[in-house]
């Protein structure tokens, strides 16, 4: 269920933003004329969508990083690591979620309102420790398939097994071929 909510949440936002940057398009250029808040709507809009990303591409191992090394380390050695990845990205968003949630406390004491758009900012910027806190969850997640065994140490995307699979299986293409 959360999984779907997360994975709707990215398309509306990005859906609604693709809407609104295209409608104010056609009305700059069309019309001479606009919309004053659309700016800062996209703006808020994309925070939303980057900080709920964060968190699904953990949960859909996206993210890239450099692993090697790492891969050269037996199974136990990759586990310990990914565990030590986990712990210190844990440490991170928890800061995160600490500062962001102090910023947030801190706009609601002032309430202020955003610039263009009639709504506090406050609730705006929800989206700072709502999308470290997500992030949390999902490497705590991530942590527990390493601690069980289900997971051999923290989920990268890795490109390159992908091209050279995609390769495999379609052999029209060679390795240099840009699928879009």
């Amino acid at each position: 269920m959360f999984h779907r909510v997360e994975e709707g949440l990215i398309a509306l936002i990005l859906g609604v933003m693709t809407v609104l940057t295209f409608i104010q398009v056609v009305l700059r250029y069309g019309f001479n004329s606009g919309f004053i808040w659309a700016l800062e709507a996209n703006f808020y809009l994309f925070a939303w969508l980057v900080m709920i990303g964060i968190a699904y591409c953990v949960r859909v191992r996206a993210h890239i990083g450099v692993d090697a090394v790492v891969n050269l380390l037996p199974r136990n050695g990759r586990r310990a690591v990914g565990l030590l990845v986990v712990a210190l990205a844990l440490l991170y968003a928890g800061l995160m979620i600490y500062g962001s949630y102090d910023y947030v406390y801190r706009l609601f004491i002032i309430d202020v309102e955003a610039e263009d758009i009639p709504v506090a900012r406050w609730i705006l910027s929800l989206c700072l420790p709502l999308g470290f806190l997500m992030l949390a969850v999902r490497l705590v997640e991530m942590g527990w398939r390493i601690v069980t065994g289900r997971s051999g140490g923290y989920e990268l995307a890795d490109e390159a097994r992908e091209a050279v699979h995609h390769v495999q299986h379609h052999p029209e293409l060679d390795a240099t071929t840009v699928q879009r």
